[in-house]
């Protein structure tokens, strides 16, 4: 159970509701525990792109999967840079009473950071299966893995707070 679900639980079981502050420091420490797992996965995938480019066989790719490589190690940086935004901003505004500001922040920081690493996972995708698949075949499967992170990470997410609002507008 996280932070934020067991202070759900305990405003609930109390029927007291959430303090204004008390609901920024969980929203807060619920983000970055988001970011520390989301910036584990693209320091990883980064490191690993990083290292493509000192392999044997770098040198005989063609001018697409080089231009997909040099896409993709971009879209990593940017994904990496935004994705550890948030601990800058906590580190540099800690004590400003701007948690409010910093939660609406670092929230969007963390959607921006899942779409650039939906796109660096998709683009690493597409130039491992553009070597050893046909081309459209990888052009085909990398866009599916973009669609599914489209599906799981926004679509599914946007879906569920709509029956959600529809729910509680119904009681």
């Amino acid at each position: 159970m996280s932070i934020g679900e067991i202070a759900r639980s305990a405003a609930e079981q109390g029927g007291s509701r959430e303090e204004a502050h008390e609901r920024a420091n969980r929203r807060w420490a619920e983000i970055l525990q988001e970011t520390r797992v989301a910036q584990t996965g693209v320091q990883i995938l980064f490191g690993f792109l990083l290292s493509v480019a000192f392999t044997p066989r770098f040198g005989d790719l063609g001018a697409f999967d080089t231009s997909v490589y040099v896409t993709t190690v971009i879209l990593g940086a940017a994904a990496t840079g935004v994705l550890i935004a948030p601990v800058s901003l906590h580190r540099l505004l800690t004590g400003q009473q701007l948690k409010d500001d910093l939660v609406k922040t670092a929230g969007r920081l963390m959607v921006t950071g899942l779409v650039l690493l939906a796109l660096t996972i998709s683009g690493t995708v597409l130039l491992i299966l553009h070597v050893v698949l046909p081309d459209l075949l990888a052009e085909i499967l990398a866009g599916g893995i973009l669609l599914w992170f489209a599906l799981c990470w926004y679509a599914l997410p946007l879906a569920l707070k709509k029956r959600s609002s529809r729910h509680q507008a119904s009681a």
